[in-house]
């Protein structure tokens, strides 16, 4: 089972626009366990995947993410990344994804790791600068929600 506290995620993914923000629409809205617990399933088959649940030291869930490797191009790629909304501007997502390059790096032994944010989430963008990821392209127009046109950006961080 995929997320076994499904109830944090549908509080800090609990409305649509988030959501979207959050999946890009890969997953349904309004989310459902069913559909949570299929995701990661898929993305392990397609992508080599797996789901990390960021935690305080008493157990609570605190974020998310998924994490995959490219073998041919000794790469990692981080995806659908969420943070407590109560725990965000107080560093708690830039030491998460700290600690997810370090696994990336030290552990899987990738050269870099990347990822995809819309630019609009600037809160997000911002997380990842301070984390150490650098903006690589941008594109423009890529992703349209209601009546909002959206660039994707891809950042990525190099192993020194």
């Amino acid at each position: 089972m995929f997320f076994l506290n499904y109830e944090y995620l549908e509080h800090w993914v609990n409305d649509e626009r988030i959501h979207v923000l959050w999946c890009a629409g890969l997953l349904p809205w309004p989310l459902t366990r069913e559909a949570l617990d299929a995701f990661p399933e898929r993305d392990a088959r397609e992508w080599g995947g797996f789901a990390y649940v960021a935690t305080e030291d008493d157990g609570k869930p605190i974020g998310f993410f998924l994490y995959s490797t490219n073998v041919k191009e000794n790469s990692g790629f981080l995806k659908f990344i969420v943070l407590d909304p109560e725990l965000r501007g107080r560093g708690y997502g830039v030491r998460m994804i700290k600690l997810a390059l370090k696994y990336a790096f030290e552990i899987t032994g990738v050269t870099s790791v990347q990822l995809n944010v819309f630019q609009v989430n600037a809160a997000a963008m911002r997380c990842y600068e301070k984390a150490g990821l650098k903006v690589r392209a941008v594109e423009e127009n890529a992703f349209r929600y209601r009546e909002e046109i959206w660039a994707r950006c891809n950042m990525v961080i190099v192993r020194s």
